[in-house]
């Protein structure tokens, strides 16, 4: 899972994504990848994949991940060259979605690019900016396809047709994810605006100001996107703590969920992802995939080979191990299922895919 994080600049954007980053390095047996300056792999820490490994005798642990971009603040005028953040948008066009950090705190000692603390001003500053870079990769992919389209080619006219329909919306102001588009006929595109999205607002140490947040909150609602409240100031600032001292911290503050844990949450749910865990000697892992995903293609997920091979997915499911003690009682129980290709993983599954190849 891929995100992409966006906003104006000194609103806490490289904040959040140090304190992602900090989560990761601090969990120290889980693998953690920067795979550059401004690209991260965090964990996702999950309490089932420590039960599984006790019960398994693993040796190895390996968490899923959330890949997350972080790209140079943009300001009001980008798409036309105004400041850098333009130039870096290229690099969350393939995201599957984007984080749009927004400054729900006042503070006179960290710059503001605005006048005034106005979310709903700074959300729309962005999501414009968002618009016209798309309008700019719409038009350049519709000239691309018009004179093939005007020669017969079916395909192009059906491509420039869909186009001229995306560049109407971001004309009239409406992002790609709002407009009544094919949204699998687009994908190629990778149209930024056609991510789903969650908000991010940034609050400051004594909590969230309503009087900032109710507004984004709305805006939130009306679009059918996600809203994370958190500090990231504050999150930046624990993670340097050990993990005791930080569930100490949490717990004489009262935080039952950590902010960095409620944003995973949040993106996994905004994704409609779901998650299966492989579990033996060797290793315990946790795998995401799209809800719905075949059991084939789950297999695919680990190894191409696996998915070529498929023979069937011997499966039991987690609720099962911590209701009935034991692999062995699940055995003795007979509450592992043979699944063919076609069986749609489930939350929770833990599998073992036969494959010959």
């Amino acid at each position: 899972m891929e995100i992409g994080i966006v906003g104006l600049p000194n609103v806490g954007k490289s904040t959040l994504f140090n304190a992602l980053t900090g989560a990761a390095a601090a969990a120290s047996n889980f693998p953690f990848t920067t795979i550059e300056p401004n690209v991260g792999v965090v964990p996702i820490v999950d309490e089932r994949l420590t039960r599984l490994s006790t019960e398994w005798h693993s040796a190895k642990i390996t968490p899923a991940g959330i890949r997350f971009v972080d790209i140079a603040g943009l300001v009001k005028g980008a798409s036309e060259g105004e400041g850098l953040g333009n130039q870096f948008l290229g690099n969350i066009r393939s995201v599957d979605a984007v984080a749009h950090v927004v400054r729900c705190f006042r503070d006179d000692n960290v710059v503001n690019v605005m006048n005034d603390v106005n979310p709903i001003e700074a959300a729309d500053i962005i999501e414009t900016e968002l618009m016209l870079s798309d309008m700019q990769q719409a038009q350049k992919a519709y000239d691309k396809w018009m004179r093939p389209a005007k020669c017969g080619d079916k395909d192009a006219k059906i491509k420039c047709e869909v186009l001229e329909a995306v560049l109407k919306g971001l004309n009239d102001g409406i992002p790609v994810r709002m407009q009544n588009v094919d949204k699998e006929g687009i994908k190629e595109f990778q149209f930024i605006t056609s991510k789903p999205v969650m908000y991010v607002a940034n609050t400051d140490e004594k909590g969230p100001d309503e009087a900032l947040l109710a507004p984004l909150r709305a805006r939130a609602a009306k679009e059918g996107a996600a809203i994370i409240p958190l500090c990231t100031k504050f999150e930046a600032e624990v993670v340097q703590l050990s993990p005791e001292e930080r569930k100490e911290y949490y717990d004489a503050a009262g935080i039952g969920t950590p902010g960095l844990a409620r944003l995973a949450q949040a993106g996994r749910e905004l994704l409609g992802l779901v998650c299966f865990f492989t579990a033996g000697e060797q290793e315990t892992r946790a795998w995401l995939i799209d809800k719905g995903t075949r059991a084939v293609k789950a297999a695919g997920k680990i190894h191409t080979d696996i998915e070529r091979g498929f023979i069937r997915a011997e499966i039991y499911r987690y609720k099962d191990l911590v209701d009935l003690g034991s692999y062995k009682a699940i055995q003795e129980a007979k509450k592992i299922t043979l699944e063919g290709k076609d069986y749609e993983m489930q939350e929770g599954d833990v599998v073992y895919f036969r494959f010959s190849v």
